[in-house]
């Protein structure tokens, strides 16, 4: 569904989208935001939504999936064998999965493919390399333990071993080229700071 509005973007809490009303609201924005940010808007809008978006109108465009239902749901906590945190559940009751992410991550999975890092092709062959490098022994500890939750180049990936008072897991940025791992408190914390991101690339082109 997808409609124009004068409206401007909610306000951000600073942990995140919470419930699924929050993750719809939040989402809508981040949509906005990438339509912005991203040489996309032929492709996702009807000329009349992309003349407004140039005219600096808020767009209410949904470029989400469907809401998972509580059986997929279910179904991917028998297959990881844990209770999805409150926050990660939230998000795929609002859109299982999301293909417009910005960044180096191709999309966070749907819930039917939502696995253990380990169990990935790719994330194997990356922890078999860490694992032959003496002093990286840390982090193939928490790739082993970690759920990936997206990828591309780099890897957004949850740990349930490290669980908050809220009953969220941390969540890691992972950037092979350059061997970081970022962390932040929930999913919700990580793909909010996705959303800034865009924000601060936007304003350094603008510079440019």
């Amino acid at each position: 569904m997808v409609g124009m509005s004068e409206t401007t973007e909610p306000e951000m809490d600073v942990a995140g989208p919470a419930t699924p009303q929050d993750w719809r609201a939040f989402l809508e924005a981040y949509g906005q935001r990438y339509l912005l940010n991203h040489d996309a808007a032929d492709e996702l809008l009807d000329e009349d939504q992309a003349e407004a978006l140039d005219r600096g109108e808020r767009i209410a465009v949904w470029l989400g999936a469907e809401p998972a239902r509580e059986d997929a749901l279910a179904a991917a906590e028998e297959r990881l064998g844990l209770r999805l945190p409150p926050g990660l559940r939230s998000f795929f009751l609002t859109s299982d999965g999301w293909e417009h992410l910005d960044g180096w991550v191709d999309g966070v999975h749907p819930s039917g493919r939502v696995g253990w890092m380990r169990d990935g092709e790719d994330g194997a062959g990356v922890i078999e390399v860490y694992a032959s490098i003496d002093g990286n022994e840390d982090d193939v500890s928490l790739f082993r333990r970690s759920v990936e939750i997206a990828k591309g180049e780099d890897y957004w990936l949850l740990d349930p071993t490290d669980v908050g008072p809220d009953g969220e897991w941390a969540a890691y940025e992972f950037t092979p080229k350059y061997g970081d791992t970022t962390r932040f408190p929930s999913f919700a914390a990580l793909f909010l700071s996705s959303f800034e991101d865009m924000d601060e690339d936007g304003d350094e082109d603008d510079e440019d």
